[in-house]
């Protein structure tokens, strides 16, 4: 479904719609453009619009006044929730409960008297039990003030007053998404507009809301789109296929969405607890080829002790860097104050010449053939039993004479051939032959790993002396990724 509100153009959405941006970028001006050009209560509009604010106040009693101002003014509350802040939000949804009693009795009515047989799922109480199941500690019954809030599983009745916020938002929510999902007899689409939902809830709380919120959307068939800066609602929602997210940077009018690729989801578990804004400052990605690649970079954070701060992030083959590329920068540009990411790629048979960056991406191309090359650097080769090169070499030469049945025998005499040239020959087959003559049983890439974790540079280091492990890493990445020593 494609829409378009007060000079905006939103294309490609989802069932459930997640715009990122940053704070100004105009996230909530979007939803509240979407909400003024389909007014809710104008028979007239092609959609049926409702927008819930990001500062949702008040506490969860009965207040006749606002019950008259929403049963007398159809335009009361949408006009009180363009407000970035709307002090008596509770005090609405309250009143909002009492109109999703009416619409299911009504509905159950209609139904007698088409001498049809009200299921159970039609049933008030088939409600009432999906916002209960949202609660850990509380639960909501329907009475004659509209509802009351028990400790759950007892007669003890909780004043409103002395709820948590947590527990009122999620009540809240999920009241008035109930709400959306039954009212409006006008037949035509519906979308419900979060603006960040995720304020006053605890991330569980926002897992459960999302689940909630996407089953209901699927059964009563209506589009939502929501602004959040929550981790844990794009870790909630990304398993889904029609769950689609986008991108808004400030002075855009046309918004498209896009289904959360492989590659957003290769990318969404490394937000993890962070705050999204600030999870790239703390832990910029570092884009590689492969698992090994990633594998290492893993090794040589857990063994840095804090000095080397990435997320590596295997991109799945050289073929697939750019598209990861593209969309880390999209990201970064579109949601992250001074961000930034890197990106490494192998030499393979490329120059040595570093690559240009893009905009917040740092680009490095190893200055050896393949990571792998990393094992027979002097500095990888001393952490090991066999010490030093030459000893290394003169055990290979002895293999060479003893295993001429080897499958990749020939692949090791071409290595001898080349002079052993370390930083050039593929021994990505042979490399754990190389391993097991070093006597070593950790492998390859804990070996290198483990160096580059240990590793630091100084003012005096020589980013050219040959088979170290900074001239095969480069200066550029050594200079960026790894510390310096004091």
């Amino acid at each position: 479904m494609d829409i378009q509100a007060e000079g905006y153009q939103i294309q490609g959405l989802g069932k459930i719609n997640i715009i990122l941006g940053k704070n100004g970028a105009g996230k909530s001006t979007l939803l509240r453009n979407i909400q003024g050009a389909y007014q809710h209560a104008d028979p007239k509009q092609l959609l049926t619009t409702s927008y819930i604010t990001p500062e949702r106040g008040g506490i969860l009693s009965y207040e006749a006044g606002t019950e008259h101002n929403i049963r007398n003014n159809p335009r009361w509350m949408p006009q009180e929730r363009k407000k970035n802040l709307t002090s008596n939000f509770r005090q609405q949804t309250v009143a909002q409960f009492r109109n999703l009693q009416t619409i299911i009795s009504e509905e159950i009515e209609s139904l007698v008297e088409n001498d049809i047989k009200p299921s159970k799922d039609i049933l008030f109480k088939r409600y009432v039990e999906k916002i209960n199941t949202l609660l850990d500690q509380i639960e909501i019954r329907p009475d004659k003030k509209i509802f009351s809030m028990y400790k759950k599983g007892t007669e003890n009745i909780i004043d409103a007053s002395n709820i948590s916020s947590g527990e009122s938002e999620l009540i809240a929510l999920s009241i008035e998404s109930l709400v959306f999902s039954k009212e409006d007899d006008f037949d035509r689409p519906k979308v419900l507009l979060l603006d960040e939902p995720d304020v006053h809830l605890h991330p569980d709380l926002q897992v459960r809301f999302m689940r909630f919120l996407h089953e209901l959307a699927t059964e009563e068939n209506f589009t939502v789109i929501l602004a959040t800066h929550s981790t844990a609602i794009l870790g909630a929602l990304e398993k889904y296929s029609d769950v689609n997210i986008a991108f808004l940077v400030n002075g855009q009018n046309i918004i498209n969405f896009e289904s959360i690729n492989k590659i957003y989801r290769k990318i969404l578990p490394m937000f993890g607890a962070h705050p999204l804004s600030n999870i790239f400052n703390e832990a910029p990605v570092l884009l590689v080829e492969g698992e090994d690649d990633e594998r290492i970079w893993q090794t040589a954070v857990r063994s840095s002790n804090g000095h080397i701060i990435i997320y590596p992030c295997s991109v799945d083959g050289t073929p697939e860097m750019p598209k990861f590329e593209k969309d880390i920068i999209k990201i970064m540009k579109a949601v992250y104050e001074n961000a930034k990411g890197y990106s490494l790629r192998d030499k393979d048979e490329s120059g040595y010449d570093e690559l240009n960056d893009e905009g917040p991406l740092i680009r490095f191309r190893l200055k050896c053939r393949e990571i792998e090359n990393l094992l027979l650097t002097d500095e990888v080769i001393k952490e090991t039993r066999i010490k030093t090169w030459e000893s290394l070499r003169d055990k290979l030469v002895i293999w060479i004479k003893n295993n001429s049945e080897h499958c990749y025998i020939q692949t090791m005499k071409d290595f001898q051939n080349s002079n052993f040239d370390r930083r050039n020959f593929d021994i990505k087959n042979i490399r754990n032959i190389l391993v097991n003559e070093m006597g070593e049983t950790r492998t390859w890439e804990v070996l290198v790993g483990k160096t580059i974790g240990n590793s630091m540079w100084n003012d005096s280091t020589n980013f050219n002396t040959e088979n170290s492990i900074f001239t095969f890493l480069g200066e550029k990445l050594s200079k960026s990724l790894l510390p310096k020593s004091i």
